[in-house]
């Protein structure tokens, strides 16, 4: 199936198709991309799909609530991608990390999971989308020997525990990007070791009403 041709509707998100779904959500998102982009993040969902039904990758098997609960979720925190690098722990399908590495041709994004299938899949989309800024690793998180100047994660694990697992991913004054639900308290925050706390922020994804948020730490001295 060509990435111009229509996919499954769900009347949750009203009579339209994935791709009016999703340049009104980055519409609303105030995030412009280009055509080919917006191409290739169709395509993407198109392959979420395709091997959704013999891999269990998500739970979520609507293409219509792919393109809100995954690719506008994703794409709420572009504004805090500011590195040329960054690493995707805990990754499954490739969120938030494929649809970042779309949006950003220029930042190398490495996906992380310890599933070999997941991994086998990142790597399927990198090659049949040509995303040359992705690289997937099958590892598990600690056992990763890279650094990025910026680590995300999109509900991996409680905040204090992916600090644990993640500081060695990052050098001095990188930042840790945690995309989580209810946001954990000021005290929890606060007395993580070896990060500072930098900024906690709502997410506002188009015609979703869970409560989104992230919370950025910075790596201290090590």
């Amino acid at each position: 199936m060509s990435v111009s041709e229509k996919l499954p509707d769900s009347s949750a998100y009203g009579a339209t198709t994935p791709r009016l779904a999703l340049r009104d959500g980055l519409e609303r998102m105030q995030i412009q991309l280009s055509d080919q982009q917006i191409v290739s993040l169709l395509g993407y969902v198109q392959l979420l799909v395709k091997w959704n039904k013999v891999v269990n990758l998500t739970a979520v098997r609507d293409p219509l609530q792919m393109i809100h609960r995954h690719l506008l979720d994703s794409l709420s925190i572009l504004e805090y991608i500011d590195a040329e690098t960054l690493i995707d722990v805990g990754a499954g399908a490739g969120l938030p990390g494929i649809p970042l590495a779309i949006a950003n041709p220029h930042v190398n994004v490495t996906l992380i999971d310890s599933v070999a299938k997941k991994t086998r899949f990142m790597q399927q989309v990198a090659a049949e989308l040509r995303l040359a800024n992705i690289t997937a690793l099958h590892q598990r998180v600690e056992q990763v020997n890279l650094q990025s100047d910026l680590v995300v994660a999109r509900a991996f694990a409680s905040i204090d525990k992916l600090a644990l697992l993640t500081g060695h991913l990052l050098p001095t004054g990188g930042k840790l990007l945690a995309m989580v639900g209810q946001l954990p308290s000021t005290e929890q925050i606060e007395k993580i070791d070896g990060f500072s706390f930098v900024k906690a922020a709502k997410l506002t994804i188009p015609d979703e009403t869970a409560e989104r948020n992230i919370v950025i730490l910075e790596r201290d001295l090590t």
